[in-house]
């Protein structure tokens, strides 16, 4: 045995012992006559004490740097100048012995709590970066989540069951990764996007509660929520209706929090519809951690000579408590921020409400009875201010409602430590595009229609397809789309006529899906699930934005993992072995 105990573990009821440690070395220090080592492993650090009178342990601690790995003997005594900023810090090892085990080159940044490494860096040298605490915490907090969800799951009756990664390709949102066969010489594998048409399969083959924490892959851009494979939690249920599947993966949900956070959150999460997210939030993932809904003032503002808002389809509001105060300046800022690309706006107009009346960047086409008006309608009190902004409907509904999530980062509103779950529901089945001139779906081509839209689904009016609703459902936690499913199609009839909405002729919606079509023929019964971002829900847990931290070995903004230099070239023995020929110019490196 290398060791007899971790560097995390030694407490004061330990004094007296021989132990032996193993590790990395953090730091070592001279004091005097005594060198002192900070001992880590995955569980904690150790301060090791050399004296002067172990002449030659002292001589070896004097070589040693950082990131060497040790093993330490000696014998656990109580310390002097005690640390209470660690579990270990009452105690340290008086050394007898010391072996190196590997020396180590210096790392190119330091391996502590705040590091010195930019982000590149550190990926480069990923094993180093794991190596520090925050990202040891965050695989910890994963671990917990996964080891929670397989727990409460298979409790509850649920089947974990692995489905393939080489799959047949079934373009319909994101683009496939794909695998050339070498023993089908020009065809070709894809890479799950999600193993929806398996666990669908599943249902059909009687296995009514299925799960799985399951790797996908999705060749698109990327951003700081994406990779391009990221994990699932993956659910099925069969003979249920929405209300079964909501209950049981808030369940779970509930459970996470409190075994994995330690918090209760008590009652039903609330439940809204597609429609009201976008009508109160502007988003159809709306953070409910603090008030401040989205208004719609136009009937109020209409008509007055202001050609900007009597032009308008839509003018919305919201209110900022306590704003009264903001400055020209301020304003101006906030104005030049709307109009940037991302948010969309062509102006803002503001009303303050301050202790000595109304004041308004609109005040000449508007008395301020008017004004108070608007005011009293949406509730804003003395102090406050509202913000307004006008245009295209669905445009300014999504400007206001990132509008809003501003307004609640700079009053400090969105509290990473606070958690609010809820429901999307009632979504459009599907989304008409106008450069393609075709529907296409907004979820998926196996989400079912509700079942009171199902005359509007069948007729070919696109007014009338485009009012029917889906039997869908989304997760979301503070502002974040953590979660969405579904109840599904189970009827073939159905199946082709969503194939047939979707553009797609009966031999190429049998050439990509007659497996599933076929297989709804032998008794398919009523099923729906849903599906978790499990790298999403790992960061939200723990208080960051970002997944990267929370997944072992991730890739970059542009896919590649610059640990490994990955993807690279292959030769062209290779390539003529999977019968290919590549258009990309050969670098020489």
């Amino acid at each position: 045995m290398y060791r007899t105990h971790t560097c995390g573990e030694l407490r004061i009821s330990n004094v007296g012992q021989e132990v032996t440690l193993a590790g990395w070395v953090q730091r070592v220090r001279k004091m005097g006559s005594l060198n002192f080592i900070d001992l880590r492993d995955r569980y904690g650090i150790t301060q090791l004490v050399a004296d002067e009178h172990n002449k030659e342990v002292n001589e070896l601690v004097e070589k040693m740097g950082r990131e060497w790995v040790i093993q330490a003997k000696g014998t656990v005594v109580e310390r002097q100048s005690k640390n209470t900023k660690i579990e270990t810090g009452e105690i340290e090892i008086a050394l007898t012995d010391v072996k190196v085990l590997n020396a180590a080159v210096t790392p190119p940044f330091t391996i502590e709590e705040n590091t010195d490494g930019g982000e590149e860096l550190r990926a480069q040298y990923r094993y180093l970066d794991l190596r520090r605490a925050p990202l040891k915490r965050a695989l910890e907090l994963r671990h917990k989540m996964a080891h929670e969800v397989r727990n409460y799951l298979s409790n509850i009756g649920f089947m974990e069951i692995e489905t393939p990664y080489l799959i047949k390709s079934t373009p319909e949102g994101a683009r496939d990764f794909v695998v050339p066969s070498r023993m089908n010489p020009g065809e070709f594998y894809a890479l799950p996007q999600s193993p929806q048409t398996f666990k669908q399969l599943l249902m059909v083959a009687g296995y009514d509660k299925y799960f799985q924490i399951v790797r996908c892959f999705r060749d698109e851009d990327l951003r700081a929520d994406r990779q391009p494979e990221f994990t699932q939690i993956d659910c099925e249920m069969s003979f249920v209706e929405r209300e079964d599947i909501l209950n049981t993966f808030e369940g779970l949900a509930k459970s996470l929090f409190k075994n994995v956070l330690g918090k209760e959150i008590e009652g039903q999460f609330p439940r809204i519809s597609y429609a009201d997210a976008m009508e109160y939030y502007g988003s159809d993932k709306p953070d409910i951690r603090f008030g401040m809904k989205m208004n719609t003032v136009t009937s109020m503002l209409q008509g007055n000579g202001f050609s900007v808002f009597d032009q308008a389809e839509y003018i919305g509001a919201i209110v900022a408590e306590g704003c009264a105060s903001y400055t020209r300046k301020q304003l101006d800022e906030l104005t030049e921020w709307v109009k940037r690309p991302q948010v969309g706006a062509k102006g803002l107009v503001y009303i303050k409400l301050g202790a000595d009346g109304i004041k308004s960047s609109i005040d000449k086409f508007y008395t301020a009875e008017q004004l108070q008006a608007v005011a009293e309608k949406i509730g804003a009190k003395e102090g406050d201010l509202i913000l307004i902004l006008s245009g295209d409907k669905k445009k300014m509904q999504g400007a206001l409602g990132t509008l809003r999530l501003e307004m609640g980062n700079r009053l400090g509103l969105r509290d990473n430590s606070v958690y609010a779950p809820l429901w999307v529901c009632d979504f459009p089945l599907l989304e008409w595009d106008d450069e393609t001139q075709r529907f296409y779906a907004m979820h998926h081509p196996f989400t079912a229609p509700k079942p009171e839209d199902m005359e509007k689904f069948f007729s070919n009016r696109k007014e009338d397809l485009e009012q029917v609703n889906a039997n869908a459902y989304d997760f979301v936690l503070n502002g974040t789309e953590v979660g969405g499913g579904s109840i599904r199609i189970h009827d073939s009839k159905i199946q082709e006529r969503m194939f047939e909405v979707l553009g797609f002729s009966k031999e190429d919606a049998e050439y990509r899906f007659g497996f599933i079509i076929n297989a709804f023929k032998y008794g398919a019964p009523p099923h729906g699930g849903i599906a978790f971002g499990f790298d999403r829900f790992c960061s939200l847990f723990g208080g960051q934005e970002t997944i990267r931290d929370y997944i072992a070995f991730p890739k970059n903004n542009m896919g590649r993992d610059v640990m490994l230099d990955a993807p690279s070239l292959i030769d062209n023995a290779q390539m003529e072995e999977l019968f290919l020929v590549s258009t990309a110019k050969r670098e020489e490196k």
